[in-house]
């Protein structure tokens, strides 16, 4: 076997560290990156056949799994220190986030043509998923319990957003106040939060990871469409609604702006890159 190219290692270390990163950042998805990387697909091999792919990808996914893990750690104490600081500015910055990915990813979706079916599973997951988020806010249920089941949710969420591309999961955590508790308890190793969390999101790929893979194969323009319709939903439901005061009103404002400027030129350098 050939030794492993130290450049390449640190290429991939780096890599690893971007789709880490994404993976916790609102609005951006671990999952797109790691097609842009050209890894998605040994991704998915590994977890839907581990010992064989693994035997012929390790070289590739053994520096992006120690990167993946240092830029998650790092995305972490991005998110606390912004929340911490302002969770308005910062929700309003996540927001603008999705938003400017947005363009991105309805074109990425329509690459093999827009039917009416592609429309309907755009609004049919967008309804349904807004109805659910708003009950879960406004029901009787209010925000979900941040106990052992409300992080086997956020696993579950996890799971979802690593096998489908352009998915993510902090937006959906954040709409139903999941996320500060999540991230809190993952940076601080606090077993009571990792557990459920690790549980549910293996559970995830072992159980869908193959039918994840089969549905975009198969019906992809279906199931991207759905995806966007997903994006919107859980957006919509964090945009703030009270203000302290006009000024922070347009601060916000600005937040947004400059979050959907850096999504669209990130979107720009990675479809150069891709």
């Amino acid at each position: 076997m050939a030794a492993v190219q130290p450049k390449n290692f640190i290429l991939r270390l780096v890599q690893g560290a971007i789709i880490g990163a994404g993976a916790i950042l609102p609005g951006v998805s671990g999952g797109v990156l790691a097609v842009i990387f050209g890894i998605y697909r040994p991704m998915m091999e590994v977890l839907t056949h581990p010992m064989s792919a693994l035997r012929r990808y390790w070289r590739i996914l053994l520096p992006i799994g120690i990167g993946w893990v240092l830029g998650f750690f790092g995305g972490s104490g991005v998110i606390l220190l912004l929340f911490h600081h302002s969770e308005t500015l910062a929700t309003c910055l996540f927001v603008g986030l999705i938003l400017g990915t947005v363009p991105d990813l309805w074109r990425e979706a329509g690459e093999r043509g827009r039917s009416k079916g592609a429309y309907f599973a755009a609004a049919a997951s967008f309804s349904v998923l807004l109805s659910l988020l708003l009950g879960v806010q406004f029901g009787a249920f209010g925000q979900m319990k941040a106990n052992f089941f409300g992080f086997l949710f956020c696993g579950v969420l996890w799971g979802l957003s690593l096998i489908v591309p352009g998915m993510t999961s902090s937006s959906i955590l954040m709409a139903v106040g999941l996320l500060t508790p999540m991230i809190e308890g993952i940076t601080t190793l606090d077993l009571s939060v990792l557990v459920p969390w690790l549980l549910g999101m293996l559970s995830t790929i072992l159980l869908l990871a193959r039918l994840i893979s089969w549905l975009f194969r198969t019906h992809h323009m279906l199931a991207s469409h759905a995806v966007v319709g997903i994006v919107l939903a859980s957006t919509l439901v964090i945009v703030p609604v009270q203000y302290a005061t006009v000024g922070e009103a347009l601060l916000c404002l600005v937040c947004a702006v400059i979050g959907a400027v850096l999504a669209h030129f990130s979107g720009k350098l990675q479809t150069k890159d891709a």
